[in-house]
């Protein structure tokens, strides 16, 4: 299904500020959350859309990435393994609806809901550079990386506590996790609910802590992500691998890892977008005469023939020979720029022969 425009779907002008692009979605979100749409499958993907939208307008990077290109520009930050698009679920959409709003407290009150229990935290994201090669770029390819990260304490298996009889409900918030506050007002009933600081809306509390982790129920590790990255990728593209970031604390959902790419300079070639850029020296004579040329290309070696008469600074283009589009079957091409060579030191009997032919008015550029 074709993705509409970001600006058209939080009905705001392209112009518009950090504040306005924050009102907008607030409205939306509101309008369209499920918690005041149950079983509304419409709803839902309004609601999904607009914070898909929020997250790209929202990041001053993402959104020039968004006005230059459109959504091929902002498909390096998809959701799951694959380097997609922001095609978020719904879980996703009310992470972004309580980063950006604090999780407006009493919400479920407000919609005359139940909220949900506040559960384990999720771990943190981590975010790695991974330098790749132009050959890496053009062809595509499958990299393992080694990195560091909490991983699950295997002594207490994430609970936290030395033994299960550690584990007791909070007696703060009875399990739910959270504290409710009622208080009165001119304007009526306000319900204020917050997260439980004695258990930290985990509903239970550890009385014996495990000696492994002290409590947390994760430690340091080490992992090995595999990561697919397709050809055509560019600096500053980036690949969410779901899942694979620092576990929560006692049994919370894990982050994700973010890996940024970062292109190495190449010996050969110079890029300019899916063009590659290599320049080829030739002699005076190979200028004069034409010659065929063996130069490489990302593929390997090709053959490339010289016209007579070619000028120094004239470039040549060879079809299909750069990097591929991404997420296309389509490829760039290669630019080769002639350079005429010219010999600091020459023989005495080349040095004749240029006098010779310094008589000949053909080897002159036409006056007009």
């Amino acid at each position: 299904m074709t993705k509409r425009d970001y600006y058209e779907v939080l009905e705001i002008n392209r112009d518009a500020n950090t504040e306005e692009i924050k009102k907008a979605y607030r409205k939306l979100a509101i309008k369209y959350h499920p918690d005041k749409n149950p079983d509304n499958k419409e709803a839902e993907d309004k609601f999904k859309e607009a914070a898909e939208a929020y997250e790209i307008l929202s990041d001053p990077e993402k959104r020039a990435r968004y006005d230059r290109f459109g959504h091929a520009g902002v498909k390096g930050a998809g959701a799951g393994a694959g380097f997609g698009g922001f095609d978020f679920d719904l879980s996703d959409a009310l992470r972004t609806f309580m980063e950006g709003f604090g999780g407006f407290s009493g919400f479920g009150d407000f919609f005359g809901g139940e909220r949900k229990k506040a559960g384990p935290l999720r771990g943190r994201d981590l975010q790695l550079k991974l330098q790749l090669s132009l050959q890496e770029i053009a062809k595509g390819v499958d990299k393992k990386i080694n990195i560091n990260r909490k991983v699950t304490c295997e002594t207490c298996d994430g609970t936290g506590a030395k033994d299960k009889n550690s584990i007791t409900t909070c007696p703060e918030c009875k399990g739910s996790g959270q504290i409710r506050q009622v208080s009165q007002s001119l304007l009526g009933q306000f319900v204020n609910i917050k997260t439980c600081p004695r258990c930290g809306g985990e509903g239970k509390i550890t009385t014996k802590p495990c000696p492994e982790c002290r409590g947390e129920g994760r430690k340091k590790g080490k992992t090995t992500i595999n990561v697919k990255i397709p050809p055509g990728v560019s600096s500053g593209n980036y690949l969410t691998i779901r899942g694979k970031g620092d576990v929560g604390p006692k049994g919370g959902p894990p982050g994700d890892v973010h890996v940024i790419f970062e292109e190495k300079k190449d010996e050969d070639f110079e890029r300019h977008g899916d063009d590659i850029l290599y320049i080829q020296y030739i002699s005076i004579t190979q200028a004069v005469l034409g010659d065929e040329v063996e130069i490489p290309t990302l593929d390997g070696k090709a053959k490339l023939y010289i016209d007579p008469g070619t000028q120094s600074g004239k470039i040549l283009r060879m079809r299909n020979k750069g990097i591929p589009h991404l997420h296309s079957k389509r490829r760039g091409d290669q630019l080769v720029r002639i350079i005429i060579w010219t010999p600091e030191k020459i023989s005495k009997e080349t040095k004749k022969l240029f006098k010779d032919l310094s008589h000949k008015k053909e080897i002159y550029p036409k006056v007009q």
